[in-house]
């Protein structure tokens, strides 16, 4: 079989990342099976190098689907979201939070399924009742508000607002908050999120994001999401009007 391999080098990564998060990773990745998670098969340790053996996903990245089709039409973006939470939830469920979810991370195997990938910053043993991290970890255009601010923070939440960047760049094909500048991004991921014209997207959709992109409090939970029309309806949603308020021309390229 065709398989990926992550090489790290033991003398190019920096000490931090071999000490701490690589046996992290790969302590995390072993006791995880699932249909939407790339499959850890093997750790080899040579004296210079770590190989992680995984699957491979013949069709590459979402970032990459998403930037050869402009957007995802909303019917694939709901399968795709599913295939996430249900991802996610099992993680969670077991314990682990990935802490770096975003559309490079996810990759699609041949058969277009969704495979969530790359758990260096996951951490496993969070079942506690309220399990907090205070690490900054991820990407600036996908992290939440609460590790925006550098405050402690619940990593199964920030995980649910990564999940909110994802499917708005599926559906919009650009990413909701702008990271080239850190003062506006804080300011943006605090205020009500706006929605492009085009391409079209269906009010429950709209009504999913708008409850995931809220400040931590308030943040759907993910049984929430589970049960959500939008996610649960088998068809087409139904259609948002031109006078939906919290749409704005879409003016900028493609993120």
């Amino acid at each position: 079989m065709e398989v990926a391999i992550k090489i790290v080098s033991k003398v190019e990564a920096p000490a931090d990342y071999l000490k701490k998060f690589l046996p992290r990773e790969i302590e995390v990745v072993k006791g995880l099976k699932h249909p939407n998670l790339i499959r850890f098969l093997q750790a080899i340790e040579t004296t210079h190098r770590v190989y992680i053996i995984m699957e491979y996903a013949e069709n590459g990245s979402l970032l990459d689907f998403i930037q050869r089709e402009g957007y995802i039409d909303e019917s694939r973006c709901k399968k795709w979201f599913r295939q996430l939470v249900d991802a996610i939830d099992y993680c969670h469920e077991r314990g682990v939070v990935h802490r770096d979810i975003k559309c490079e991370n996810l990759l699609i195997d041949k058969e277009y399924n969704i495979k969530l990938s790359d758990f260096g910053f996951a951490r496993g043993h969070m079942r506690d009742q309220n399990p907090v991290s205070d690490t900054f970890c991820g990407s600036y255009a996908y992290a939440s508000p609460e590790i925006l601010k550098g405050v402690p923070y619940t990593p199964h939440h920030s995980d649910i607002w990564s999940m909110g960047v994802v499917l708005y760049a599926m559906a919009f094909g650009r990413l909701p908050f702008d990271d080239s500048n850190y003062v506006l991004l804080l300011k943006q991921v605090q205020n009500k999120v706006v929605f492009p014209t085009q391409p079209f997207v269906s009010t429950e959709c709209k009504t999913l994001l708008t409850k995931i992109f809220s400040p931590v409090k308030a943040r759907i939970r993910m049984n929430d999401i589970k049960q959500d029309p939008w996610v649960r309806l088998e068809s087409n949603p139904t259609t948002s009007t031109e006078a939906d308020t919290n749409s704005v021309p879409d003016t900028n390229a493609s993120n």
